[in-house]
């Protein structure tokens, strides 16, 4: 049985979106018939449960915990970072330069910077496009794959000399079983003590600038007062943040953090679901491949989005209604058309989960695999 080793330079379990991503491509991979073994840092970490429980997985891969300083709390945010990240890279080196494993997987280059100088089996995930390019080009030189989320990102690599047929472009993924619930659209708002008299429109995800959240929130000024915005995720932080500078507005709920396998009952709860990334920065407006995407379009229920080349690589006016970026009152047309043309809404909605049958995890992680195998590099 061919090894697989994953590192992840992160703190699992977390309310970050990259924390399901990790574990569930851990969880297919070892579903494809590999032996997975998933190395994180040694962090602190408030979230105490127990990795699998928490995200609802198999338990069919093991978990290895290596040395890393946490200097987090001091609250130094780019001193403290680079201190944990080297630590960790540190850690890695000294554990896989004599450990023999098929594939060296990972999503940091920082973790792989090391062992490229040694290992000829490193894959590398993107799902940004780093700034400073050069501190990063060995690894992206001397890994054996890049796997990246768009086909925009590609081609920001190949802008920058990465040979092209090294890289695949495998956008994110989800789990159709997990959103396939019983429960009744009703019973699901019963559940989650959601009115059963207003027309529901709810968000997904993190509050940062770039997701859009804000843009959603002043559409209600232009939404019918039958109409509620519910916000769904986010930091501590960022939920207190954005309750305060929404604190005047009407007719929206902000939830917070709910633990994922509750996110399939919030998503059936609803009558529409947003997707309303900003144009403002190039992650967003060409690099992200969003986990809730596709969650949205496993749930069967209309999606309105930012019209954006990252968003267009997998909706399209016949999967889903979209609009101008940063412009709540586009925004609250779009809302107004899915939820006054409910024959319309289904259309969209079905076709949507046409296309979302092609991105299974394990689907995504068949075609990596099947990628890095293909040939020798």
């Amino acid at each position: 049985m061919r090894k697989l080793t994953y590192l992840a330079n992160a703190r699992i379990p977390t309310e970050k979106a990259h924390g399901i991503q990790i574990i569930k491509m851990s969880e297919s991979f070892a579903e494809a018939g590999l032996e997975v073994e998933l190395i994180l840092p040694w962090r602190f970490n408030k979230m105490k449960e127990d990795v699998f429980g928490y995200y609802n997985v198999k338990r069919n891969f093991k978990i290895k915990k290596l040395f890393s300083l946490d200097l987090i709390s001091l609250n130094i945010p780019k001193v403290c970072f680079w201190i944990q990240s080297l630590t960790f890279a540190l850690s890695v080196f000294f554990c896989f330069l004599f450990k023999k494993t098929d594939l060296i997987y990972s999503r940091d280059s920082f973790s792989l910077y090391l062992l490229s100088f040694f290992k000829k089996n490193l894959v590398y995930e993107a799902h940004t496009f780093p700034k400073n390019f050069f501190l990063h080009k060995r690894v992206f030189k001397k890994a054996k794959s890049i796997i990246v989320i768009t086909q925009k990102l590609k081609d920001f690599f190949v802008q920058r000399g990465i040979t092209a047929d090294k890289i695949l472009v495998a956008p994110d993924g989800v789990d159709l079983e997990k959103f396939n619930i019983k429960e009744t659209q009703e019973q699901c708002r019963q559940k989650l003590n959601l009115p059963l008299d207003k027309k529901i429109v709810l968000y997904t995800g993190h509050l940062y600038q770039w997701k859009g959240a804000q843009s959603l929130a002043k559409s209600v000024k232009f939404l019918e007062e039958s109409i509620l915005i519910v916000f769904v995720g986010g930091t501590e932080e960022d939920v207190s943040k954005f309750k305060t500078t929404n604190s005047e507005l009407k007719n929206i709920l902000i939830v917070g953090h709910r633990p994922h396998l509750e996110i399939p009952h919030w998503l059936k709860a609803a009558d529409v679901l947003v997707l309303p990334n900003s144009a403002k920065e190039k992650i967003s407006q060409y690099w992200t491949s969003p986990m809730k995407m596709f969650e949205y379009m496993a749930s069967q229920k209309p999606i309105v989005a930012s019209n954006l080349p990252s968003l267009r690589e997998i909706l399209n006016e016949n999967r889903a209604i979209l609009v101008q970026a940063d412009n709540p009152k586009a925004l609250a047309k779009g809302i107004e058309r899915a939820s006054k043309n409910p024959h319309f809404s289904a259309e969209i909605a079905t076709e949507a989960f046409k296309e979302v049958k092609k991105h299974t995890w394990l689907k995504r992680t068949g075609k990596i695999l099947e990628f890095i195998y293909s040939y020798d590099r």
